[in-house]
Parts: C-alpha cells; sequence; structure tokens
C-alpha cells in the first residue's frame, strides 16, 4: 500500500537527494511505516539514506557541510514546531550561506475522534504550533499526496536557484497517512520540467563598463568573500587579476575565491584593522560579498568608483546593508567574469603605453607585498613562547605542514578565525571552509555531512575542485561544547565518518570579551579577567576529548606543549586513517 509518505519519499529520491537527516518524531509514522515498505518490497529503489540525527541543529549542520561539499541538496527531516525550533541557529548559518537544503516537519493532527488515520491520539498534539519563514527561501504546506511532487520539485526550484538556501514543507500527519494508488504512487516525473532558474550574467555594456574602469584606474581593487562557493569561478577571478595586476582582498571569507599563494593576494580581514588596500583603491570591484568592509573601521575614498555584481545584490533577508555603489547587477560569479574578460582581451591591444605601465608598476608591487606578507606569516609561525606552549599561528603552522595535502579544513576558530585562515595559506580550491553565518556548532555537524559528501563524490569529484580525502575541523572550545558533541560524535561513529577535531582551547569565549574591548577600550572591564566578566569556563574547563570518545569511542588527547605538536598530529592521523575513528585534540593556547 502506498501513501503520501511513499511519493514524498519517491520525490526526493528521484530529484536527487540522496541524504535524509533526520530526527523522528510522533508527526513521523507514516514515513516510517514507508521505509520499512522499501526494505521489504523494493530495496533496490529504497532511498533517500536516512541518517539518524539524535540533535536537529546537528542534523542542519550536516545537511550544511554535505551541500558545500557537493553543491546539492541534502533533506532533513524533524518533528514538527519543536523540532524546528531545535535546529536552532543551523537555519541562519545554511540562509545566510546560501546553501541549498529542504527541510520537513510533520504538523499536529486536525482531526481527534479517530476520523482520519493519523488523528491526535497523544497529548503533545494539543501543544504544538508553528514558526518560520523569514530565513526561507519558500514555505509550502503539503495538503495531499496527488500533488506532493509538485510541491517538493517547486520547493527544490527554489533552493537551487541563486541565492539558493534552505525551503521549508510541512504536513499533517492524516496528510502523510492518506493512501495513494499504485498508478499514482508510480507516477513519473519530468524533472526537466521543474529546473531552478539559470544563472544569469551581466550585459555586454556592463562587462565593458567594468573593463574599462579597470584598465583606466590607477588603484583598482577587488573584493569578494564566498565566490568561490562555485570553483569555476576561481580560475577566472585569478585571471582577471594577472591580466591587469589587480589586488584582490577577501573579507570575511566563508570558502576559498584566491589562492593565498598567489602575489596578487593582498589580504584577508573580518572587518577589523586598518585596510590600506581599501583606503586608497580609485576604483573596487565587489564581487560575491556580504560585508566587504565595516564601515567604522575601513572605507573606501570619496571619489572611488564602486561597482557591486552579486548573486544577492541587494541582501534581500538583510534588515540593514548599503556600500556606495555606483552600478550593482544581480549576476552569477562566473558568468560575470567571463563577460569582462571577453571585454578586456579586445581592449587589452588597444591599451595606452600609459595603462600598461600602470600595471607593470602594480604587478611590482605587488610582488614586494606578497614576500613582505609571506615573510610576517613565516615570523609568527616559528615565533614560539619561551615557556614551551604555543600560539594559534604555531599550531597552524604545523598542522598545515603535517596534514594529507588533500584535507578538507572546517574553519570554525571564530575568535581565532583570520588567523587560521592565514596561517592554512589555502591554495586549493574547495579545500577550506566555513559555516557562512554566525550561529556557532556549525562544525561537528558539518564534518559529518561533508565526509559522507566526499564519499558520494569520490568518483567525480565537483567540478573546478581536485576532491578530498582528509578531513580536519579547527573549532574553539565554545563552539566546540555548543555543537553538541555528544551527538555529533555518536553520528560519526555510528555512520563511519571519521574526522580530525582541533580545539583551540583559550579557557572560555573570548569573542564577547573582544567585543567588550572595541567598545569600550579602556573601560572597568579593560583589566578584568575571563573569570570575572564570567566568559572563562575555567579553572576546571570540561574535558573535551573525554566527551568525544565517551559519546562516539573518539582517541583523544589534550596538547599543551610546542615539542608535543607534529607527533600528536601524526598520531591522530594514525587513528583516523587505520582505525577509521575520529580524533581529538585538545590543544591548549593562550588563556585570557
Amino acid at each position: 500500500m502506498f501513501t503520501t509518505s511513499s511519493a514524498f519519499l519517491k520525490t526526493l529520491r528521484e530529484s536527487g537527494i540522496t541524504h535524509a537527516f533526520v530526527n523522528w518524531g510522533s508527526d513521523h509514522p507514516a514515513l516510517l511505516e514507508d521505509i520499512e515498505r522499501q526494505r521489504v518490497e523494493d530495496s533496490a529503489n529504497a532511498g533517500p539514506k536516512i541518517i539518524t540525527c539524535p540533535n536537529e541543529m546537528v542534523a542542519l549542520s550536516a545537511a550544511q557541510g554535505y551541500a558545500q561539499v557537493t553543491g546539492r541538496p541534502a533533506a532533513v527531516l524533524v518533528h514538527v514546531d519543536v523540532g524546528t525550533q531545535a535546529l536552532a541557529g543551523a537555519i541562519h548559518n545554511v540562509s545566510r550561506g546560501r546553501i541549498p537544503v529542504l527541510i520537513y516537519a510533520g504538523a499536529s493532527p486536525f482531526t481527534t475522534q479517530g476520523e482520519l488515520k493519523g488523528s491526535r491520539n497523544e497529548f503533545i498534539f494539543w501543544l504544538q504550533g508553528y514558526i518560520v519563514r523569514q530565513y526561507m527561501r519558500h514555505t509550502s504546506q503539503i495538503n495531499s499526496g496527488t500533488n506532493v511532487a509538485e510541491v517538493v520539485l517547486r520547493s527544490l526550484q527554489f533552493a537551487k536557484s541563486d541565492p539558493k538556501g534552505p525551503v521549508y514543507l510541512w504536513a499533517r500527519r492524516e496528510v502523510m497517512e492518506e493512501d495513494l494508488s499504485e498508478e499514482k504512487y508510480k507516477k513519473s516525473l519530468d524533472l526537466r520540467k521543474w529546473a531552478p532558474i539559470e544563472p544569469s550574467s551581466i550585459s555586454e555594456k556592463a562587462a565593458n563598463l567594468i573593463a574599462v574602469g579597470l584598465i583606466s584606474a590607477k588603484k583598482p581593487l577587488i573584493i569578494t568573500s564566498y565566490l568561490g562557493r562555485e570553483p569555476s569561478a576561481v580560475s577566472l577571478l585569478v585571471a582577471l587579476s594577472d591580466l591587469l595586476a589587480i589586488p584582490v582582498f577577501t573579507s570575511c571569507p566563508t570558502t576559498l575565491s584566491f589562492p593565498h599563494n598567489h602575489q596578487n593576494f593582498v589580504d584577508l580581514s573580518y572587518g577589523m584593522g586598518e585596510n590600506t588596500w581599501l583606503r586608497e583603491a580609485d576604483f573596487v570591484l565587489v564581487i560575491d560579498s556580504d560585508i566587504p568592509w565595516v564601515p567604522m573601521n575601513n572605507r573606501p575614498r570619496d571619489d572611488a568608483e564602486i561597482f557591486h555584481i552579486d548573486v544577492d545584490v541587494l541582501k534581500e533577508n538583510m534588515g540593514s546593508f548599503q556600500i556606495p555603489a555606483t552600478r550593482r547587477w544581480k549576476a552569477d560569479a562566473t558568468l560575470a567574469l567571463e563577460a569582462i574578460l571577453n571585454q578586456l582581451n579586445g581592449l587589452w591591444t588597444t591599451m595606452s603605453a600609459e595603462a600598461r605601465g600602470l600595471v607593470q608598476k602594480r604587478d611590482q608591487e605587488l610582488l614586494l607585498h606578497h614576500s613582505k606578507l609571506q615573510k610576517s606569516l613565516d615570523a609568527a609561525e616559528v615565533d614560539f613562547p619561551q615557556d614551551g606552549t604555543f600560539t594559534t599561528p604555531n599550531l597552524i603552522a604545523v598542522l598545515r605542514t603535517t596534514l594529507p595535502p588533500q584535507t578538507l579544513f572546517l574553519n570554525e576558530g571564530i575568535s581565532n578565525y583570520p588567523l587560521v585562515w592565514s596561517h592554512l595559506r589555502s591554495t586549493r580550491v574547495g579545500s577550506i571552509i566555513t559555516s557562512g553565518g554566525s550561529n556557532l556548532g556549525w562544525g561537528l555537524g558539518a564534518a559529518i555531512g561533508a565526509y559522507i559528501g566526499q564519499e558520494v563524490d569520490k568518483d567525480s569529484p565537483r567540478t573546478g575542485t581536485e576532491g578530498n580525502d582528509f578531513i580536519c575541523l579547527v573549532v574553539g572550545d565554545g563552539s566546540f561544547l555548543f555543537g553538541a558533541p555528544s551527538s555529533g560524535y555518536w553520528m560519526a561513529k555510528r555512520y563511519s565518518t571519521p574526522f580530525l577535531t582541533i580545539i583551540l582551547n583559550n579557557g572560555g569565549w573570548k569573542s564577547p570579551m573582544l567585543s567588550m574591548l572595541s567598545v569600550h577600550p579602556n573601560g572597568l572591564g579593560s583589566v578584568a579577567t575571563g573569570q570575572q566578566l564570567n566568559v572563562s569556563f575555567g579553572p576546571d574547563a570540561p574535558d573535551y576529548a573525554g566527551i568525544a570518545s565517551a559519546a562516539g569511542g573518539a582517541w583523544g588527547k589534550k596538547v599543551t606543549r610546542a615539542s608535543e605538536l607534529r607527533e600528536s598530529i601524526l598520531e591522530a592521523i594514525r587513528v583516523v586513517r587505520e582505525e577509521k575513528r575520529c580524533a581529538v585534540l585538545d590543544c591548549i593556547i593562550q588563556s585570557f
């Protein structure tokens, strides 16, 4: 016998969703029944693969990690409004990170006397309500099995169209229990008729305007944050930068958008510090960036020409956003860069001697700057404290030179975000990602989802990437706890997704303290300890490696001495590679 739930799961499977990260509840009897029907009657066509998740936020973070690696959406199934609420800040991350995910939640039955299969028979159904909308690209209710496929496919159109993001479906229990004829269940789906919106480019006129602006500028600058979400765009940005010797600055990066060993990569920032490149530029091209600069800390010249290209150029879900751009285009970065390069190839031969001279001068300046930047990184990496401990640059340098070359890094270092990015010196497209949002606790679930994703794509990695065969999560101690490690490491063991976790243990929540100091640099709190400010986890901090071991049999070690780093990392690699279990290194860095 087939039901709406049968058609729902069939539609997910046939639309290319291979995995569903699930936290079951009382609204899911028909789904559970159909999963067993698939096993008994039609195991060859069963799916999607169910990943049991004891924590909803970990489930959505895992779906996010899967999509970040594969570029394809996964499904997340949760329990009515309380399960939706338990997704918590992970909803923020997938929305801000523009990650395609399909979320399904049940809803309380609407009948109470047994009139239909699935009527209310538990007290909790009188307590449940509704919540989501503002973070979703689309929300819809499934009202009948006769059109469930259309509802799902329309939702996926939104999820996979720029700006990509999460979609949310819900259905009453009676609806998911509704009987469906074999004819309706087996009705074929023509996925071509439900294709997402094709990416769009900029016009030839716009491309020419940008090309001329870049050629004419004395101090051009390109700023990006997440252009590397589409790997094919990175090589085009490199080609553009090379052609005119244009410096590239990454602001609040979420994925590798420009190789850090390239001489034209000038720096990265999360909005703090002095950005002289921005302050001196006379032409700024912002491409795929939510926060190209923080005006209180840095701003472009008043006479600078600013152009903005983005898949979400008006930042529709942001309450406040404004950069003083005189031209804006909603466009795909790959197609836009192709159009600009086409124009430049035509203009290159007619460039004046003066313009060519400026390009040559910038090229030499960038080469000199690159050399200085590398030397400053080198100096920080070898400057070990005299007491035998180590700093974040010391640690990341050893990590970079010890881990396998095809490692995928997940950066949730938070107060150490910039240091992790800078000292990993990433060069490979698809080799490093962050959550894309500001909710903490993404990393553990994302590592599990990323592992599953790279296994799915092992023989054909995402276009523009080289593929990964090892996963390392670099996470702050506070974010580690936010990630529900008891659920995360249990899942990693059950589904054989071993990865290495590097905990940057500075003794608590450093970021709130830094925020206070940025507003009250000379206030009473500026001389207070972390314990006095109640942001410290000391003096008796949790046993982070012990938590992972108890939850999922992970191997773990606390590392306090610089002399232990390389040997500890090598042993962790062996555990992950040979024993196929997670490894956790609790790395004690300078406390506060």
